[in-house]
């Protein structure tokens, strides 16, 4: 079973992914410390020689098998021994190299030994904390992830009832959406009949569903289709069962549920480990530019002030994470601050525009504030522009796909902005290119893409013609 398919988005769930992937390096680590310490051994370089092909060697060898999910349905006895096993293979590769090697006499027998003994010990008790815990995070309400199924036969049942029989799945299924009626199906589904195929879209809307199983046979592919384009107007998490590769997908991943094989078709690449790392370089690169930009902030918040009339911070209504409206905030640029029902884009030599503000959108600086919109979780460094939420409602009825740049947070710049697609969107064309950069950057986000991002974003404000 895929964390991702199970996971909200979920700080405590993040924590303890991590807690998964360094608990058992960091337990091995200091049982070996401790046991330095008790026999008044001194640290040398020995010492540190060990500690670094320790943890090399935990990386792989003491990582559990499988995802959070599968270890819980295996039981603390199966974990237990999995933990020992796993110590017994790490110590027999240390002394084949420490023979090999001739360095075994640089270190204490005594020490060795009772490391030995003692750590596997401490790795039981540290899973079975962790058991206890992951458990604890996952039977929260708050993480549960809402699921509708479309399509109701074997298969689809047997994933409901998969769902409902493992807790630690964390999903609660509301129920199916089917074209046959009940009397038709001849089948115990556990679940109740929530509507028509035709319905799903609306209901996923209205109830904020999570997770969407579509179970609809392989010869009904272009009913399959038919659906996905509808549910593209949610941000609603979509897998198709079993799998299949003939759809645009986001974030593909095959997993399976207890042997009920599924496939990602649009996920956010944001889930367990990667949503804390994302989450952690926006903090520390946000941290580290605040005391450089906090100056200049306070002069640009003076000339603002003093230039015209009107709030110096702009506050608008945009939308962010899952299509959840949160404030934007900018240093405002016009003579007015629209946020209503209709807001008009800003054109080449606007008279809205004030002389301060030209020069403030020219070099993007009314976007500083935003940093603390990063702070705050609303926004990310890197990742689709936010929009005003009138134009968010104008654009998701003309262009499939457009909500499903609102499965990450938005940023304060993105791939589509280091490729030209910034400014108005006069065409209906422009903002189709907007988007399709976006949800390239929900298929190939990276670390390392955010990077690139920022520099070409940095590098290109003393260039681009298209802020006005």
């Amino acid at each position: 079973m895929s964390d991702a398919v199970v996971f909200k988005k979920s700080l405590s769930i993040a924590l303890v992914s991590v807690l998964h992937a360094i608990l058992p390096t960091g337990c091995a680590i200091a049982c070996l410390y401790a046991a330095e310490r008790a026999y008044n051994i001194p640290i040398d370089n020995a010492f540190l020689v060990l500690v670094i092909a320790l943890a090399v060697l935990s990386l792989g060898l003491l990582q559990p098998r499988g995802d959070i999910t599968s270890r819980l349905s295996s039981g603390r006895a199966v974990i237990s021994i999995d933990v020992v096993l796993r110590w017994l293979v790490l110590l027999s590769i240390l002394f084949a190299i420490g023979y090999a090697t001739k360095s075994s006499a640089n270190y204490s027998p005594r020490v060795i030994l009772t490391w030995a003994i003692v750590t596997p010990f401490l790795l039981v008790a540290a899973s079975m904390i962790l058991y206890q815990l992951t458990r604890r995070v996952l039977s929260d309400p708050a993480n549960m992830r809402r699921v509708v199924i479309a399509g109701c036969n074997d298969v689809s049942v047997a994933l409901a009832k998969r769902l409902q029989d493992h807790t630690e799945l964390c999903m609660s299924v509301a129920g199916f959406f089917e074209d046959r009626g009940v009397d038709r199906l001849g089948i115990e589904t556990g679940a109740p009949m929530l509507g028509k195929l035709a319905e799903l879209a609306q209901y996923v809307k209205l109830r904020q569903i999570d997770v969407i199983f579509i179970a609809l046979p392989i010869r009904h592919v272009h009913r399959v289709l038919n659906l996905i384009d509808q549910l593209r107007d949610t941000t609603a998490s979509i897998y198709y069962v079993p799998d299949i590769f003939v759809f645009d997908l986001i974030q593909a991943k095959t997993r399976d549920i207890f042997g009920i094989p599924v496939v990602a078709m649009c996920e956010t690449p944001f889930s367990g480990f990667q949503g804390v790392t994302k989450r952690f370089m926006d903090i520390i690169l946000c941290l580290m530019a605040l005391p450089l930009l906090v100056p200049p902030m306070l002069g640009i918040a003076a000339l603002v002030a003093l230039s015209s009339q009107g709030p110096i911070i702009f506050r608008q209504r945009r939308y962010g994470l899952d299509g959840n409206q949160i404030i934007v905030y900018k240093f405002r640029t016009m003579t007015v601050t629209e946020d209503g029902a209709s807001v008009a884009q800003t054109q080449k030599d606007d008279k809205r525009v004030t002389p301060i503000g030209r020069v403030l959108r020219r070099y993007s600086l009314d976007e500083l504030p935003q940093l603390i919109n990063v702070l705050q979780g609303r926004m990310s460094l890197v990742g689709p522009r936010p929009h005003a939420v009138a134009h968010n409602e104008e654009y998701r009825k003309l262009i499939k796909g457009y909500m499903v740049r609102h499965k990450v947070r938005p940023g304060i710049t993105g791939l589509a902005q280091i490729n030209g697609c910034r400014g108005e969107t006069a065409q209906l064309a422009e903002m189709q290119a907007r988007v399709h950069h976006d949800l390239e950057y929900l298929r190939h986000w990276s670390p390392l893409l955010d990077l690139k991002i920022l520099v070409k974003t940095m590098i290109q404000l003393l260039q681009n013609e298209k802020a006005y």
